[in-house]
């Protein structure tokens, strides 16, 4: 052992004394003996602390790394949005994770967007979008996967309208302003419909605003319709009176998704399980206690309980797993918004899925 770390001590030495004659008149002359003898001997010894690390089977800085990597979060920053709020109102994430020493934050978004945004900054570690969302964050380099896929809920998105719009059909939008978060799940609903009933996106006139901002300038009329979901939709139709142009019933087949950065899906797996565990359980609740969904979501939201009746009435509950059939829907959201040159590659949703083995470690079998 000692023998072997002498031979590379002094193969070392050796290789350093013919750098030395290359740089000799750059480096040494402008430096003094000591000052250089002193920077050979600290060379020296780090080459000698280097084998000795690299030749000991029980090197701590090897090991502190591996348990890095696998070290599992202590805390879970849980992105949502206003319409799956109930999870947070529950508090039954804090309940299950509590005896695995883990603890939840919870984040609000506007809208899909901008929580995969953070996303992929590291500002949270899980959430839910659409189906839009993640295509755009793919095509701009975020490391986001796949984890569940949310039931389709079609009559819960719509295409709005002013009380007094003259608009009467879906080809009466052409050379229209219209609103919508741009990448949402509203923004595919429009490109669907537009296809539908022979128009290109090119025929309207996009306004990309979030929601808040675009009802505001449906009021003000400064619009001509809002693509939006629930429960915005809902309110907007009590609130301010809008008009159903259309909904997603007819052309609307796929719902959206629970996410989650790569780091933390791979390194986190018991964790993930134990969210979509209490995830399919609340849904499965919720479909039968309708009444009290909206009962709960009602003073949380600020949406009157009438409102909030109607938004879950329509809402359709349940989380899916990631299979072929869903693959295969996403790939066509993505290839769609690629043809219009929405996002600047294609790409393939493929590479944002995890393994077949690591799907089924995550449970329960949904």
């Amino acid at each position: 052992m000692i023998n072997s770390i002498l031979q590379k001590f002094f193969a070392a030495l050796q290789k350093f004394r013919v750098y030395q004659l290359v740089l000799y008149k750059r480096f040494f002359s402008v430096i003094p003996f000591p000052v250089a003898g002193a920077f050979i001997t600290g060379l020296c010894l780090s080459l000698l602390f280097a084998a000795c690390t690299a030749n000991n089977p029980n090197n701590t800085t090897a090991s502190s790394a591996n348990n890095s990597n696998q070290a599992k979060a202590s805390v879970v920053k849980f992105g949502y949005q206003k319409s799956a709020i109930l999870i947070k109102s529950k508090g039954i994430l804090e309940k299950r994770l509590q005896p695995q020493g883990v603890s939840v934050e919870w984040i609000e978004f506007p809208a899909g967007p901008q929580l995969l945004e953070a996303m992929n900054v590291g500002s949270i570690d899980f959430g839910h979008t659409g189906e839009s969302p993640p295509i755009f964050a793919q095509a701009a380099g975020a490391s986001l996967t796949y984890i569940a896929g949310i039931a389709p809920s079609p009559a819960g998105q719509a295409i709005l309208v002013p009380p007094d719009s003259p608009i009467k059909s879906v080809t009466d939008l052409k050379g229209k302003k219209i609103a919508f978060q741009k990448g949402s799940s509203a923004h595919y609903l429009l490109l669907q419909v537009l296809e539908k009933f022979g128009l290109q996106y090119s025929d309207i006139q996009p306004i990309y605003l979030p929601p808040a901002d675009a009802r505001a300038a449906l009021v003000k009329g400064s619009l001509d319709a809002w693509v939006i979901w629930d429960p915005f939709y809902a309110a907007a139709q009590k609130a301010i009176n809008a008009r159903v142009l259309i909904d997603g019933t007819e052309v609307n087949k796929q719902g959206g998704y629970y996410l989650a950065s790569r780091k933390f899906a791979t390194e986190n797996p018991e964790t993930i399980k134990a969210i979509l565990e209490e995830i399919k359980a609340l849904e499965e609740w919720s479909n039968q206690h309708r009444d009290e969904v909206a009962a709960t979501l009602s003073p949380v939201l600020g949406i009157d309980l009438e409102t909030m009746k109607t938004a879950t009435k329509r809402r359709k509950f349940g989380i899916v797993p990631i299979d072929s059939n869903l693959i295969s829907l996403q790939q066509k959201v993505a290839d769609k918004f690629y043809e219009l040159k929405l996002i600047p590659k294609q790409i393939d949703v493929k590479q944002a899925m995890l393994s077949p083995e690591q799907y089924a470690a995550f449970s329960p079998k949904i």
